[in-house]
């Protein structure tokens, strides 16, 4: 299982290869949400997400031997990019399985980072299956997009910098809204903020319909997502929370935070506005929920994840056009 020692690990086989993303902040998003908001800018990661850490993180801890086998990874998009880039960086191949309704960038840009491409349908096939046939036919290793204890680790050095980066800005507690699929980065970000920041407490935030880890996590007991299509945020709509990460969300995260895709578009927009980057819908949840949401939140301040910023045109100028209204 993944702890501060596993996260640590990964911070060293990382150093050089990942980037320092900065937190950022405005006073016209702090005059929105009523609060001091730092935004940690993970769209500025290699690839475009945070996914490089964790794919990074999984790749480099394999056997070199079976690391030269290749590597396998399902995806929306953003993990796909980041298992395709860091196995291309060791010298390696890749087989990426993507639903057929990928933001077209995204499928795009997997194959030139040296990715093979494998689409399925997500609302008739299941992707672990497709998966492990793969793997096994052709003798891949399987790095899962968020139950898998490197790819946690790796997320988890995300972490380890917003402790430093808080501690540099004066915050002690507050609390840190997590964009949350299978909960990788969310549980990753937990474990660290545990061991170095622990006056910071993480929140799961999701898009409407497909808030699986906040019903999850109200439940006490794993809940489904009723279907798996339907949602802009494609990079965070998963089936259920991870088997790994739920009992640490569970441990160490407060209730799930859920926004419509329309206040997901609204915070892509007041970020290229304010803070000048470019995120996707699910990359924006966390920043949504912390300008739309303040009644849910807590604190004077609060840090939320701008997680990846993989969009394509058509829903980047819908976003763009809210700010004419």
């Amino acid at each position: 299982m993944t702890d501060i020692a596993a996260i640590e690990a990964a911070a060293l086989r990382l150093k050089g290869h990942a980037r320092r993303t900065p937190l950022l902040s405005s006073p016209f998003l702090d005059a929105v949400a009523g609060r001091r908001v730092l935004v940690k800018a993970e769209c500025l990661q290699h690839t475009g997400s945070f996914k490089f850490r964790g794919a990074w993180s999984a790749v480099s801890a394999l056997d070199p031997a079976v690391r030269a086998r290749g590597v396998l990874a399902y995806s929306s998009g953003n993990h796909a990019q980041g298992v395709a880039h860091a196995a291309a960086l060791h010298g390696t191949t890749s087989v990426i399985i993507m639903p057929k309704d990928a933001p077209a960038l995204k499928i795009a840009n997997t194959r030139a980072l040296g990715g093979e491409v494998v689409l399925y349908d997500r609302a008739a096939e299941n992707r672990e299956e497709i998966g492990q046939r793969i793997a096994a036919d052709r003798g891949l290793t399987l790095i899962r997009p968020y139950d898998d204890p490197m790819v946690i680790a790796g997320q988890g050095t995300c972490g380890l910098e917003i402790a430093e980066q808080a501690a540099e800005e004066g915050v002690a507690a507050a609390q840190v809204l997590v964009c949350c699929g299978g909960g990788g980065l969310t549980s990753g970000i937990a474990l660290a903020l545990e061991a170095r920041a622990p006056g910071l407490r993480v929140r799961p935030c999701e898009p409407e319909g497909f808030d699986d880890t906040a019903r999850s996590l109200a439940a006490g007991t794993h809940q489904r997502n009723a279907r798996m299509d339907g949602s802009l945020c494609d990079a965070i709509v998963t089936p259920e929370p991870g088997r790994i990460t739920f009992p640490i969300l569970q441990r160490l995260a407060g209730p799930g935070l859920v926004v419509s895709d329309e206040q997901a578009l609204h915070a892509m927009a007041l970020a290229w506005q304010r803070l000048k980057i470019v995120l996707e819908p699910g990359g924006a949840v966390a920043l949504a929920a912390a300008l739309f949401l303040p009644d849910q939140v807590q604190g004077d301040a609060v840090i939320c994840l701008a997680s990846g910023g993989n969009v394509d045109r058509p829903v980047f100028e819908r976003a763009l056009a809210m700010l004419d209204g």
